[in-house]
């Protein structure tokens, strides 16, 4: 989920003023990702210290959310802090739908008919945080994906992000439709997955980004083709992540990571399939 961290660039800034946009860019438009897997921790302290301080602004909580979310996905390898992490980011994101719209707040642990009802009354104005809180939900998922009681959460995170969908179609449309990919995919067809609206969905994002964001082919080939074992899709896709040049103004540092991920798939690819 390299991608996220374009968004939560854009949402330091806005945040925390000028120099965070300065900061932002240099990050996303970075070469070198340990730089920045080994710079962010301070930037995730410093978000900690500024919810703290506001700890009902919406904007700070979803900058922290999507950092934490981020964070815990692309850099960290270790999974029990992979967990700690997408929990601590999740719990912002849940906290800022709950400052923008205060109908969510007790919304988390309704059964699913109750909670879709809620997302009912959420409206335009609420579509960042709803998308936010719907993105660290599905980072949450992905480091507790061997807990079968994290996974059946999937339909409600996948709710939320088509209600985004429903409130604001302008409101990041390619990370929307490639996180409901995502979704879509992360079970086999046997155990829920809807395999037939996963690609459409990757397919979207793909287009809606103009191909720009590498990171979608990668998904698209991690979660959908080695799932179905269709080899030649999977190859098609990574191989073409790899012929790009992944400098990109804004996407340069997703790019490099999504790089380094199809060249780990195109390498196991013959002991996988």
């Amino acid at each position: 989920m390299a991608f996220t961290l374009a968004g939560c660039a854009s949402l330091i800034g806005s945040a925390t003023g000028g120099m965070a946009d300065r900061l932002g860019a240099a990050i996303l438009n970075q070469d070198d990702p340990e730089t920045v897997r080994d710079g962010a921790p301070a930037f995730l302290l410093m978000l900690d210290s500024f919810v703290e301080g506001s700890p009902d602004d919406a904007a700070m909580l979803r900058a922290a959310a999507e950092l934490y979310a981020a964070y815990g996905t692309v850099f960290v390898d270790d999974p029990a802090r992979a967990q700690r992490l997408t929990r601590r980011g999740l719990d912002y994101g849940r906290r800022a739908l709950c400052a923008d719209n205060a109908a969510s707040c007790e919304s988390w642990s309704l059964p699913f008919d109750d909670f879709s009802r809620v997302l009912g009354q959420l409206d335009r104005a609420d579509s960042a945080s709803a998308y936010t809180a719907g993105l660290a939900w599905l980072a949450f998922i992905r480091a507790h994906r061997e807990d079968w009681s994290a996974l059946a959460e999937l339909p409600g995170a996948e709710a939320l992000l088509l209600r985004v969908s429903e409130l604001d179609r302008d409101y990041r449309p390619a990370s929307v439709a490639h996180l409901l990919g995502v979704m879509n995919t992360l079970r086999p067809p046997a155990l829920g997955g809807r395999f037939e609206e996963g690609q459409a969905h990757f397919e979207r994002a793909i287009e809606l980004s103009g191909d720009r964001n590498l990171g979608f082919k990668v998904d698209y080939a991690r979660y959908y083709a080695r799932t179905l074992y269709d080899r030649e899709l999977h190859d098609e896709l990574l191989e073409e992540v790899m012929a790009a040049d992944p400098r990109e103004a804004g996407l340069t540092l997703m790019n490099t990571i999504a790089q380094r991920e199809a060249r780990a798939l195109l390498d196991s690819a013959n002991d996988y399939f």
